[in-house]
């Protein structure tokens, strides 16, 4: 059989030529009979494949092309690491998409095979650094001082940095203390949790945000699963104005929990737009009870003693009368605030004492108007050996 290479062969050549010329035979054999192919020259081909082909072939763009039945090749497998944490899914309208395995968030598949898009997704994803638990984590010895029984002991244990437990416990400390947001873009601030931690990765204050705003869902799934177990909710409801002007209405839930324990829970605290209708109101209330899923579950509503609110517990009792869901035949149902009948009966009772009260909110304005009476004031009182406290003027709603 000719080869390119067989007129060299009569001449010196060195061993590697000589394996070259066998492998150019063997293939141009496979090419004239491909059915006689056997597993070893298959092998050969591969292996000759993948350190440059053959004499005289170019490499072209359907080299990863699957190669026609019977003799199969096998699939490249995947080489990059992005693989084992993404795979490829075929959506109903026959398109095919990259989905993280972790938050099932779905990107376009590259036809190059460039994956940069996704290594840069799995950098963040939160969910993946979650799941990934213990291996993600990093780790060095520290000292810790544990109490014993005499002066106490030193031993050693391992220090581990999750940064998306610092995320959590972020947002619960922007939650509980009312700090703003942009408290985690301060200079100062983050100094201190680097000399805390050399781990310590700066938060930024879109990120507690959104963290926030999980640990809200978060909690209230999990007050949801505790409101399922209670057969009977109390609601008590209020309505004031913030200094903005602006009506909120705060809905809180009393209920008793699996251990008889008396549980007090905020439900919704939310904006109520004029009017102030029993109506307005009654729809407000509602929305609220829908979303905690305890629409069939009140016992009773204490409200102040509004009129607006006496229509907004009508409507109530006649619905959870026409569902029969009225505990007590309803005879405990409207409850109203006893703090604000107390309230209103001290406020008739000073009416009485109209000019006397007047005088004395006067003269608390006249000293609160200058430092100077104030201190001159707070003299007095120290040389007759009076308490002294701060003059504040009283709320007649209060």
């Amino acid at each position: 059989m000719y080869s390119p290479l067989n007129s060299h062969q009569g001449s010196s050549s060195s061993p590697a030529m000589e394996q070259l010329n066998e492998v150019v035979d063997q293939e141009l054999d496979i090419e004239e009979n491909p059915d006689e192919m056997t597993e070893d020259e298959l092998e050969i081909i591969e292996e000759h494949d993948n350190e440059g082909g053959g004499v005289g072939e170019q490499k072209g763009d359907g080299e990863n092309e699957e190669p026609a039945m019977p003799f199969e090749k096998k699939q490249r497998k995947k080489k990059s690491t992005v693989w084992d944490d993404m795979k490829i899914v075929k959506l109903d309208n026959g398109i095919e998409k990259v989905q993280c395995n972790h938050c099932k968030k779905l990107f376009a598949k590259s036809t190059t095979g460039a994956t940069s898009q996704h290594k840069h997704h799995l950098n963040a994803c939160l969910q993946k650094k979650m799941a990934m638990g213990e291996q993600n984590r990093m780790k060095q010895q520290v000292l810790s001082f544990t109490e014993g029984p005499s002066d106490g002991i030193t031993s050693i244990t391992n220090f581990s940095y999750d940064h998306a437990k610092v995320r959590e416990l972020a947002s619960h400390m922007v939650l509980a203390h009312e700090y703003v947001f942009s408290m985690m873009d301060h200079v100062v601030f983050n100094k201190f949790m680097k000399a805390v931690s050399p781990f310590y990765k700066k938060i930024t204050r879109q990120t507690v945000k959104e963290d926030c705003i999980s640990t809200y869902q978060l909690e209230k799934r999990k007050l949801k699963s505790i409101l399922k177990s209670a057969s009977r909710v109390s609601i008590t409801t209020d309505l004031w104005k913030s200094g903005q002007k602006i009506q909120y209405m705060v809905v809180t839930g009393h209920f008793v929990d699996s251990d008889w324990a008396l549980q007090k829970r905020v439900l919704n605290f939310c904006n109520v737009p004029s009017p102030h209708t029993g109506v307005i109101i009654a729809d407000a209330l509602s929305k609220c009870f829908i979303d905690w899923g305890i629409e069939n579950k009140i016992s009773s509503i204490t409200v102040d003693n509004a009129s607006y609110n006496d229509a907004c517990v009508r409507r109530f009792r006649e619905d959870f009368s026409l569902r029969k869901r009225l505990s007590i035949t309803g005879k405990i149902f409207h409850v109203r605030c006893c703090a604000h009948i107390l309230n209103l009966l001290v406020q008739d009772g000073l009416n009485q004492l109209g000019d006397v009260i007047d005088t004395v909110r006067k003269g608390i304005k006249y000293l609160n108007n200058s430092e100077g009476r104030l201190n001159q004031f707070a003299k007095i009182a120290k040389q007759l050996q009076l308490p002294s406290r701060k003059l504040i003027l009283d709320c007649p709603t209060r």
